[in-house]
């Protein structure tokens, strides 16, 4: 039996195509089944381990906490490492995590979790700029609060006053005065001699008399 030239050259047309659609299927799910976007969230860090992403294009990742940035925008090529601390704070947060593969969105990664709060260390709340700081009082201190001067002796005065000094008897005594004791009978004692010798005159002359 012989078999035409053209079913030949047909059949190896048509394995060749299914050759081709093989290798282009396998290629395609090679790079999907290698992109390993692997990350984990502790209490105080975030692991980032991006591997086998294609080089050959731009890849993205993002991270941030409660809507903040902790990883700005960053750029990779084929593998991307990294670790980051987390800021104190004192409740859960949240982490999310956005990857954009350059080789198509199918490979991208959109992805949040949790960091719990670490154990022992609250940290103290920070004064908010929006709360006002007391005012100083202007305000005059009130009566009452005024110190008062305490009316009362600290120590009650002794009832029993000391008694008088009295003399000691070797002390010398003192300067007699005019009104002694002994002034009545001097003036006694002059009044006698007064009369005594008004009452001489009197007989001397009553016996010049006598004699002329």
């Amino acid at each position: 039996m012989t078999i035409p030239r053209r079913s030949l050259r047909a059949a190896g047309t048509l394995a060749a195509a299914a050759v081709v659609g093989l290798s282009g299927a396998v290629l395609t799910a090679g790079p999907a089944a290698a992109h390993t976007p692997t990350w984990a969230v502790t209490c105080s860090e975030v692991n980032l381990d991006l591997t086998a992403y294609n080089g050959n294009v731009t890849n993205q990742v993002t991270v941030t906490v409660d809507g903040k940035d902790l990883l700005p925008t960053e750029t990779f090529g084929r593998e991307f490492h990294k670790k980051l601390e987390l800021p104190a704070h004192d409740k859960e947060v949240t982490v999310h995590l956005v990857v954009k593969a350059g080789d198509g969105d199918n490979f991208s990664r959109d992805e949040t979790k949790t960091a719990p709060v670490c154990e022992g260390t609250t940290p103290s709340p920070t004064p908010s700029e929006d709360t006002p700081s007391p005012a100083p009082s202007t305000e005059a201190p009130s009566e009452s609060a005024k110190p008062t001067a305490s009316v009362e002796p600290s120590e009650a005065p002794s009832t029993s006053a000391p008694g008088a000094a009295s003399p000691s008897p070797s002390s010398p005594g003192l300067a007699e005065t005019g009104s002694s004791s002994a002034t009545p009978i001097m003036a006694g004692a002059a009044v006698a001699v007064l009369l005594a010798g008004g009452g001489i005159m009197w007989s001397v002359r009553k016996r010049r008399t006598a004699q002329h």
